[in-house]
This record gives C-alpha cells, sequence and structure tokens, in this order.
C-alpha cells in the first residue's frame, strides 16, 4: 500500500490500531502509580530525556504500550519485569491515570533556526520525494495526537526520546529481529515506513521542532 495514502487511511481511523479499550479507573490507576514515577516522575513527566511523559498521552496508546511490553511485542528491559505481574485492569487503571495528567511543555531544544525550521517543514508537509507523510495527518497540526484513534501525543515530548524512538522504528523497517528494534506499529506500519525513510538529520530536526510543538 502507497506510504502516503496509508497515512490518510490512519489519520481518518480506517486502519486498526490496538483492540478495543476497556473502562480504566484514574484513581485506581494513582494508588498503582508509584513504581512508575523513578523514571516517568511522580505526576507522569519525567525529568529524564532519555524517558517519556506520559502525563496527558492518550488513553488507549498508553494501554497499548503497556499490553505491548507485557506480551513481548515492544522490547522495554527496563519494563518487563515490572508490569510481568500487573493484571489488564492495572493497565487499564493507570493508563486513565496518567491521560488525565498535564503534560508540560518542553520548548523546542535546539538553537539553530535553519535545523527547526526544517523540522517544522517535515512534520507539517512531509517529504514527497522520499514518499514521507506529514506528521500532522495521524498526529494533528498542534501535535496533540488523536486519542481516540490511539496515536500519540509528541507535543512536549523530550526530543532525546522521540528521536530514540524514530532510530528505533526506522531499524524496526530494516532489522525487525535487532534487540533495539521497534515493531509495534501493527501490521500497517506506518511508522517503520515513515521512518525507514528519514535521514538522521531528518530525525534530528523532527525531534528537536516537537519538543516544541504546540
Amino acid at each position: 500500500m502507497n506510504k502516503l495514502f496509508k497515512g490518510m487511511l490512519l489519520s481518518l481511523g480506517l486502519v486498526a490500531m490496538s483492540p478495543a479499550m476497556a473502562a480504566g479507573d484514574a484513581s485506581a490507576g494513582e494508588s498503582k502509580s508509584a513504581v512508575c514515577a523513578a523514571c516517568h516522575g511522580a505526576d507522569g513527566n519525567s525529568v529524564n530525556p532519555a524517558w517519556p511523559k506520559i502525563a496527558g498521552q492518550g488513553e488507549k496508546y498508553l494501554l497499548k504500550q503497556l499490553r505491548d511490553v507485557k506480551s513481548g511485542e515492544r522490547n522495554i528491559p527496563e519494563m518487563t519485569g515490572i508490569v510481568a505481574n500487573m493484571t489488564d485492569q492495572d493497565f487499564q487503571d493507570l493508563a486513565a491515570y496518567y491521560a488525565a495528567g498535564t503534560m508540560q511543555l518542553s520548548g523546542a531544544s535546539a538553537d539553530d533556526a535553519e535545523l527547526l525550521a526544517e523540522g517544522e517543514a517535515l512534520f507539517r508537509g512531509g517529504d514527497l520525494e522520499r514518499g514521507v507523510a506529514a506528521c500532522i495527518g495521524c498526529h494533528s497540526p498542534t501535535g496533540l495526537g488523536n486519542a481516540p484513534a490511539g496515536f500519540p501525543r509528541l507535543s512536549g515530548q523530550h526530543a532525546d526520546y522521540v528521536a530514540t524512538q524514530l532510530h528505533a522504528f526506522r531499524t524496526g523497517a530494516d532489522d525487525p529481529t535487532n534487540s533495539s528494534a521497534r515493531t509495534n506499529d501493527g501490521d500497517s506500519r506506518i511508522m517503520r515506513d515513515v521512518a525507514g525513510m528519514l535521514s538522521d538529520r531528518q530525525i534530528r530536526a523532527l525531534a528537536n521542532y516537537i519538543a516544541g510543538v504546540n
């Protein structure tokens, strides 16, 4: 399937990304969140740029990531032991709790105006020559994502973390068995197809722009 067309299908919610989501209890999730705080911060706003901010992230997306880590579909060794004994209800409650939070914006993390301009152009317009769809198709013009469809919020996320994930998806496109590969974008492969066409500079430009988009 053409990558740009696939991106349009995803933005319209026509490609399934995750199973149906049951109801989570945010209050119960708060009581279960202490184990998450070491990496993600007490309120879900990680201060370490290597770890994602999860406060205000889409509930459906968070739930899918927790399920994927437990099933092994997403490889995060630091989380494997933590989620091993959690139930799906625990995941639903944690996802509801963090989704109800507020993400603190990072701000653009580069002083290079040319690099940020490149990132903005990619984010909003894609790269037709490389067949890269614009990020706004799934993640919205403000970077807030599409929570009902399971497309994550990007705005305000740590640039280092965003870059790491884009590199991981790119590795997943080329070498899915690599331990650093990320492949949990489903049968659509939209993130692997997009990231697989990005250069190192484009990844850096996107990551730095995304950190400050709002």
